[in-house]
């Protein structure tokens, strides 16, 4: 089977999913983040995985990194891109109390945890989002009725 690339060495292109250490990148840990949605880079050189992915060696020159990426990760560096506020696994807490039929989902200052992006058509987004008080519920909430929340570092 043959598959045909689409970008060539020297292109230029844009990661559009938050990239983690899948136990592969020298002296990073297991789930360390790697890069942020939105890095740009540029082909250095094209494989395949299991002779049916096409993997990607892109040189990401802000963060000077060398991360292999499917095709699916990239898109084109001139293809529309919108940045969303918020990326899987970020904290966040309500904004407002949410309410589905009477029923009370999440006062506000809940907090919660984004477990996936979704692309809204109207050019916004919307995320799945974990609460603490919800334990098994995912709620699909707009990014207007979100806010971040500060995450204190761990201390010793």
């Amino acid at each position: 089977m043959s598959l045909a690339p689409r970008w060539h060495i020297d292109d230029e292109v844009r990661v559009i999913r938050n990239v983690r250490d899948d136990g592969t990148f020298p002296g990073a840990d297991m789930g360390d983040l790697l890069l942020r949605r939105g890095s740009v880079g540029v082909i250095r050189d094209i494989g395949t995985f299991l002779q049916d992915q096409i993997i990607y060696s892109v040189h990401f020159y802000a963060e000077n990194r060398l991360i292999g990426c499917r095709e699916e990760e990239l898109i084109g560096i001139n293809e529309d891109w919108s940045p969303s506020r918020f990326e899987f696994r970020d904290k966040v807490q309500s904004r407002a109390l949410l309410q589905l039929a009477g029923e009370t989902l999440a006062q506000p200052g809940d907090a919660g945890e984004i477990i996936r992006v979704v692309p809204d058509p109207s050019g916004g987004f919307a995320y799945h989002v974990h609460f603490d008080a919800l334990p098994g519920r995912v709620l699909l909430i707009p990014e207007t009725m979100l806010d971040g929340l500060a995450t204190e570092p761990a201390t010793p």
